[in-house]
């Protein structure tokens, strides 16, 4: 009987310690978005432990639509949507920023992802990460987090300034919107005040033309939408 206990205990240690290495940032479980989006699934892996250590992200199941599209981003690099696995090296402490982006298309969806993560060569340590993302014509809120809601710009097309509302649920996050053309050219930017709900963007010295902005949470972008200008 000691012994058995012995074993249970040592098993149990061992789980920990390995639940340790690394860990996943910023996770989260469910995800909601409209037609014609950019969703960003979080997959960041942090390497906890004292040595530099290969991970290996996969994605196991998917079950996207003809008119979506899904595909691995390290920062503002993006993998061709054939890739479903991806290892980078992480170094002691370091975080990669990588996610998994959705194309949402034009059509209402319930998608369900499961992703693997562990050390490469020990998929015994492995993690398993089950997402889910919504899409809904009607969907008001553009992104939704812990951490944040924010919804869909209005007017648009726009010919002077366009609203923002949002609303920050926590402390300690930085948040900002970056409006930027056609060319990746910046051609405006918003702080997100904790203490505030909405945002006013003054369009009125813009070409008529394509805009895009990009949500960014604590310096990693979240979301890009698309905005028209006309006069």
């Amino acid at each position: 009987m000691k012994r058995l206990l012995f074993l249970t205990v040592g098993l149990l240690a061992g789980f920990v310690v390995q639940s340790q290495n690394f860990e996943l940032v910023d996770r989260q479980e469910s995800y909601f978005g409209g037609f014609n989006q950019l969703i960003r699934i979080p997959l960041k892996v942090k390497n906890n432990t004292e040595k530099a250590q290969f991970y290996v992200i996969r994605k196991a199941k998917s079950d996207l639509l003809e008119n979506q599209k899904g595909y691995f981003c390290l920062d503002s690099k993006c993998l061709e949507h054939s890739v479903n696995e991806f290892s980078k090296k992480v170094e002691p402490g370091e975080t990669i920023n990588l996610y998994y982006t959705v194309e949402s298309g034009m059509q209402q969806a319930v998608n369900n992802f499961k992703f693997e993560i562990f050390p490469k060569g020990l998929p015994a340590e492995q993690v398993e990460h089950n997402v889910i993302v919504t899409i809904d014509e009607h969907q008001h809120s553009v992104y939704q987090s812990r951490e944040i809601t924010i919804n869909d710009v209005y007017p648009n097309p726009v010919q002077d300034q366009a609203i923002i509302d949002y609303k920050i649920h926590g402390d300690g996050l930085k948040a900002k919107i970056i409006v930027h053309n056609v060319l990746g050219r910046a051609m405006a930017e918003y702080e997100l005040p904790s203490n505030d709900t909405r945002i006013k963007m003054i369009v009125d010295d813009f070409a008529p033309g394509v805009y895009f902005y990009t949500v960014y949470l604590n310096n990693s972008g979240v979301l890009t939408r698309k905005i028209m200008v006309r006069k």
